[in-house]
C-alpha cells in the first residue's frame, strides 16, 4: 500500500472537478426536459421532485459507468425504494469480505418546488434549471438579500446557480466523482481493505430518511455481520454562512409531524349558533402552541444540538363555501426534537393544550396523532412510515470524527489558499452540526432489534432507544442559501470534496489497523 496517498487523491480530485461541474449542470437542468410536456408525451410537471426524480437518476447511473465510478453495470443499480446504489472494492487486496472495513455514502436526488417562475421575475438573469442566462441582468441586491452568503461580486464566475445546486445536488456529484477517483487509484491501495457503498436517494425533501429507512433494512437485516457499515458519510451540504464552507457536521436534531384534526358541525354562516367551528377552535390551539413554544415550555434542549422547536407548517380546510362554518380544520405542526426528547411525549404535549379540552368540551372531535407517509416513490414503492425522524450525535472523539478532521487537513486544507470571510472555506477544519434534517434521519435503529447482528468493532454509538453507525457530513453548500431564490454554490467546493471522499475511507483503514 501506497505510504501516503493524499498528493495522488489531490491531483486526481482537480483533475475530476470541470466534469463534477459538468455533471452538477446536467443533473440540475434535466427537469426542463420535462416539466413543460404534456404526460402523453412524456411530461411531468413535478419532474425533480420528491417522488419523481427518475430522469435525474437515470441520468446519473448513465454517468457512473461512462465515467469510470464503478467496474460495471452489475455494481450499480436501483433497489425497490427507487434509491440509486452503487459499490466499489478492491478485490485483489487480500482481505476476506468479513474483514473489510464498509463506508456508506449518502446524499438525496430530490429537490424542493423551483418555483421557476419567481427566479426570473427577482434575479433577472437566472433560470432555476437552466441556471445563469444573463450576468448582465442579475439583480445582485435581490441575491444578497435573499442569500445566506454570496462571494465578493468579482468571484461570481464560481458560482453554479439552480435548484438543488447547494442542497444537495452537489454532494451526490462529488460522491460519483470520487468513486471515480478510487477506482483510479485502487492499484495505490485506495481502497485497500475497505468496501464502498452509496446512495443517491429519493424522496427525502418529503420524507427525511425514507431512502435509508429502506436501505438500512435491506442492506442489514439478516445479513452477514461483514456487510455492517462502519461509517456513514452524509454529503448534505455543511457550510454556514458566517461560520464558512465545509464543515465537519457529526449530529442534527431529528423531527416529527403532529397533526391536529378537528371536526366539527358545519352550518350556514348566517347562523354560527347552529354549527361547531373547528377553524375558531382550531385557531385557537394553533395560537396556544405558538405561546408555549416561545416561552420555551414542554422542550429540551442540548449544549451540542440546541433546543427543541415547534412551528406550524400546513393546514387545510374543509367547508362548504365562504359563508358557512367549515367541517373540518386540519393543521401540522413540523416538531424538531433535540436529544434525548421523546416523540410521543411532543405529541401528548400539543394533546394536552387547553385549547384541546375546551374544543372537545364543546362537542368537537379533535385528533391529534402522528401521520404516515404514503405516497408512492418513482418506483412505485410506499413507504408507510411514521413521519417520525430521530436526531443523532457521533462524539467528537470517536475515530470517525478525528479521522474526518485528519481527512481534512491532508486534502482539504492544501486546496486553501487563505481562510476567507462569511461562507467561504477555511484551511482548519469546522466540527459542528446540522440546523436543518438529512438522510441522517433514516440510518438510527432501535437498539433492541433482534434482526441485525452488529459486531462490537464496527464501534457504532449507542444513544438509547437507538443506535447507529458513526455518521458525519461533508458537502458542498451553504446550509443558509438551499430552499432559496437564487439558490448556488461555489464550484470551488467541489474538488476538496471529491478529494475528501476518496481519502477517508483508506485513512480510515489505516487508522484503525494501526489501534486507533
Amino acid at each position: 500500500m501506497t505510504a501516503n496517498l493524499d498528493e495522488p487523491i489531490l491531483a486526481a480530485a482537480r483533475r475530476a472537478a470541470p466534469r463534477a461541474v459538468e455533471l452538477l449542470r446536467e443533473a440540475i437542468r434535466i427537469p426542463a426536459d420535462y416539466v413543460d410536456l404534456a404526460p402523453e408525451d412524456g411530461g411531468d410537471p413535478e419532474c425533480g421532485l420528491s417522488n419523481h426524480e427518475g430522469p435525474r437518476l437515470e441520468l446519473l447511473r448513465r454517468r457512473l459507468l461512462e465515467l469510470g465510478a464503478v467496474d460495471g453495470p452489475d455494481d450499480v443499480g436501483f433497489d425497490a425504494f427507487g434509491n440509486l446504489r452503487w459499490t466499489l472494492e478492491d478485490p485483489d487486496d487480500g482481505v476476506p469480505p468479513d474483514e473489510k472495513v464498509v463506508i456508506w455514502l449518502d446524499g438525496h436526488t430530490d429537490t424542493v418546488q423551483p418555483l421557476r417562475h419567481r427566479w426570473r421575475e427577482a434575479i433577472g438573469g437566472v433560470d432555476a434549471y437552466d441556471g445563469l442566462l444573463h450576468e448582465t441582468r442579475l439583480d445582485e441586491d435581490f441575491l444578497r438579500r435573499e442569500l445566506g452568503y454570496l462571494p465578493p461580486r468579482e468571484e461570481w464566475d464560481h458560482l453554479l446557480w439552480g435548484r438543488g445546486s447547494a442542497d444537495q445536488l452537489g454532494g451526490v456529484v462529488c460522491q460519483i466523482l470520487a468513486a471515480s477517483v478510487l477506482r483510479s487509484l485502487r492499484d495505490q491501495g485506495a481502497l485497500a481493505g475497505v468496501r464502498l457503498v452509496s446512495w443517491a436517494t429519493v424522496a427525502e425533501e418529503d420524507n427525511d430518511g425514507g431512502g435509508p429507512m429502506f436501505y438500512v433494512r435491506s442492506e442489514l437485516e439478516g445479513a452477514a455481520p461483514g456487510s455492517v457499515p462502519d461509517v456513514v458519510i452524509l454529503t448534505e451540504g455543511t457550510g454556514c454562512s458566517t461560520g464558512g464552507a465545509l464543515g465537519i457536521y457529526r449530529g442534527q436534531r431529528g423531527r416529527m409531524q403532529i397533526e391536529v384534526e378537528v371536526t366539527g358541525k358545519s352550518c350556514h354562516g348566517s347562523m354560527p349558533w347552529e354549527g361547531r367551528n373547528p377553524l375558531e377552535y382550531g385557531g385557537a390551539i394553533l395560537a396556544e402552541a405558538a405561546e408555549r413554544y416561545r416561552h420555551g415550555e414542554g422542550f429540551g434542549t442540548d449544549p451540542f444540538l440546541g433546543a427543541g422547536s415547534r412551528t406550524a407548517s400546513w393546514a387545510t380546510l374543509e367547508t362548504p363555501s365562504d359563508c358557512a362554518v367549515p367541517e373540518r380544520f386540519t393543521f401540522r405542526l413540523d416538531r424538531r426534537l433535540t436529544a434525548g426528547e421523546d416523540p410521543e411525549l411532543a405529541r401528548r404535549d400539543v394533546e394536552g393544550l387547553p385549547g384541546v379540552a375546551r374544543a372537545r368540551d364543546a362537542g368537537l372531535e379533535v385528533q391529534v396523532r402522528v401521520p404516515v407517509y404514503e405516497r408512492p416513490t418513482w418506483r412505485g414503492y410506499r413507504p408507510g412510515n411514521a413521519q417520525i425522524y430521530p436526531g443523532w450525535v457521533t462524539p467528537e472523539d470517536h475515530p470517525a470524527i478525528t479521522t474526518a478532521t485528519a481527512t481534512y487537513r491532508a486534502v482539504v486544507t492544501p486546496q486553501v489558499p487563505a481562510d476567507g470571510a462569511g461562507g467561504a472555506l477555511r484551511r482548519d477544519p469546522r466540527v459542528s452540526r446540522w440546523v436543518f434534517s438529512t438522510d441522517g434521519v433514516g440510518v438510527p435503529l432501535p437498539t433492541a432489534s433482534a434482526d441485525i447482528d452488529v459486531p462490537a468493532g464496527k464501534r457504532w454509538v449507542e444513544t438509547e432507544p437507538y443506535h447507529h453507525p458513526a455518521m458525519f457530513g461533508i458537502g458542498p453548500g451553504i446550509e443558509q442559501n438551499t430552499h432559496k431564490i437564487g439558490e448556488c454554490v461555489d464550484t470551488r467546493e467541489l474538488a476538496p470534496v471529491i478529494a475528501f471522499l476518496a481519502r477517508f475511507p483508506s485513512l480510515y483503514r489505516q487508522r484503525l489497523d494501526a489501534g486507533a
